[in-house]
């Protein structure tokens, strides 16, 4: 299925976030993932499905001030 990725079209056979998170080579701790302008739950990533055109942002932490 075809699912956009911080304005990317990305190609995946993950079914959820955290398989996508984890296909994708992004760590687990520090990253924030809206699905359709909405922030989905760390906790709700093994349970949200991803579904064909969704529009993901993922954001990593980053140190600094």
């Amino acid at each position: 299925m075809k699912v956009t990725v911080n304005n990317k079209e990305v190609e995946t056979t993950s079914a959820t976030i955290s398989s996508l998170i984890e296909e994708l080579s992004l760590p687990v701790q520090g990253v924030a993932v809206a699905v359709n302008n909405r922030l989905v739950p760390r906790t709700q990533w093994n349970d949200y499905a991803l579904t064909e055109g969704m529009s993901l942002v993922v954001i990593k932490a980053a140190c600094g001030g």
